[in-house]
């Protein structure tokens, strides 16, 4: 008996042929009707696993090998919040602290206010966890200069955090100036009491 003759004896000991499309089905691998084949897979999907190992090779060994800092989700973060951070709080080179008066930059103000201020200090300014800003008693100085560090930079024993991170130096002026020209001078409907000093008011 030949080489083939043995091959073909065997193939058809474990397959049978079907019929109607001539795809080999394995023996005695049947269940409900459906009969499991035997047929080769696509060389694409072949392919694509022996690219997935590759790549899994190439990243384990960059990961704990050579320990890429840009495969650490951690060094990532970081990286990409001082960038961040970078780009909101440096102000341009001839940036100036000043009161805004022009209607967009005032309306802009107002809208940060409205977002964010309004909860500790009222939509009317007149204070609530945080001071009046209607009245003329201040507790950290009233100047542009001694507001913009006090919302850049914060009082955390105030409860107050820093927005440097969230709030770029342009919309830090155009809420000041929103509470300088349109919130400062007008009557609340329920007042907190004065805090701080009274300073005669330089706007």
């Amino acid at each position: 008996m030949t080489t083939d003759e043995i091959s073909k004896n065997k193939d058809q000991e474990q397959y049978e042929i079907d019929t109607l499309t001539n795809d080999r089905l394995i023996k005695d691998h049947e269940y409900d009707g459906i009969k499991e084949l035997d047929n080769d897979l696509p060389p694409w999907w072949k392919w694509l696993f022996y690219i997935s190992i590759a790549f899994g090779i190439i990243y384990l060994v960059r990961l704990w090998v050579f320990q890429s800092e840009d495969l650490y989700q951690v060094q990532e973060y970081q990286k990409d919040m001082e960038e961040a951070a970078s780009i909101v709080t440096k102000p341009a080179a001839d940036f100036e602290i000043k009161v805004l008066d022009d209607p967009a930059s005032l309306a802009n103000g107002k809208d940060t206010y409205d977002k964010i201020c309004q909860v500790c200090h009222l939509i009317d300014g007149g204070g609530l966890v945080g001071p009046n800003f209607t009245d003329n008693y201040w507790i950290h100085g009233n100047t542009m200069e001694d507001m913009y560090q006090i919302v850049t930079d914060g009082v955390i024993e105030k409860g107050m955090i820093p927005y440097k991170d969230q709030l770029s130096p342009t919309q830090r002026l155009e809420v000041l100036s929103y509470i300088i020209k349109d919130l400062h001078g007008t009557t609340p409907a329920n007042p907190k009491a004065p805090q701080g000093e009274e300073l005669e008011w330089p706007y």
